[in-house]
């Protein structure tokens, strides 16, 4: 009799090491499956996102003058100068320096840079080659309305990146793609309001993309301008 119940007991012991040991196993495929997840979805973002880097706001009213302006999708932000707080609100002048009016701090620019930008292919547009680029964006820069200065450090910026490819395709977002990601609303509003934002993709090869249409801006008046740029990975 004892003997059948220290087999019992053994076969219970068994059965609830089993139960155990499921249970673990159960908990560690729980926890690899949500780490695939997360790397699924980090993968898909990779492919599908990008960052909208260094855009800069230069402000030139016609005479000295408060301005406010406000980013619309805030929650795009992952950096800015001065610290975006609800708003930034400056004294421009017609020159374009600045004071930021909450931390008396002297300034030229205000800068923004996002997440989530969306990364979709280029298929209008230009390919370009790498050591070509300066003299490309002197041209393209030039119809899009900047002036020396901005168009320089919007040059100098870039070429870096651009000049270490081959080949570059590249194009230049369209005010209402560029307003759908971060709309702006500007207090007084401005006269003359030119955004850039170009995207670009690295290539060994070149490839025949059909040629984008740039309108030339004019700037007039009270004028903002902004620059910026993605690259698609």
């Amino acid at each position: 009799m004892n003997e059948f119940n220290e087999k019992e007991k053994s076969i219970e012991k068994k059965i609830k090491r089993r139960k155990k040991l499921s249970i673990v196993l159960t908990v560690i495929m729980i926890i690899l499956w949500l780490i695939v997840f997360q790397i699924l979805i980090y993968l898909y973002n990779s492919a599908n996102f990008t960052s909208a880097a260094k855009p800069i706001i230069y402000i030139y009213p016609e005479k000295q003058q408060e301005v406010t302006i406000k980013l619309g999708n805030p929650e795009n932000l992952s950096c800015s100068y001065p610290r975006y707080d609800a708003s930034w609100s400056v004294l421009a002048e017609p020159d374009g320096k600045l004071i930021d009016l909450k931390t008396g701090k002297k300034l030229y620019s205000l800068y923004w840079e996002g997440r989530d930008y969306q990364n979709t292919e280029i298929e209008e547009g230009f390919c370009v080659r790498g050591e070509d680029s300066a003299e490309f964006l002197e041209e393209k820069l030039d119809i899009l309305g900047l002036n020396y200065k901005e168009k320089e450090e919007f040059i100098i910026y870039w070429l870096p990146k651009l000049e270490k490819n081959n080949y570059n395709l590249i194009r230049f977002e369209t005010l209402d793609e560029i307003n759908s990601y971060m709309p702006l609303e500007i207090n007084p509003t401005p006269d003359t309001l030119i955004r850039i934002m170009m995207k670009f993709e690295g290539r060994k090869v070149y490839k025949d993309i059909p040629q984008q249409k740039l309108e030339k801006n004019e700037r007039k008046g009270f004028t903002i301008v902004e620059w910026g740029g993605t690259e698609i990975k």
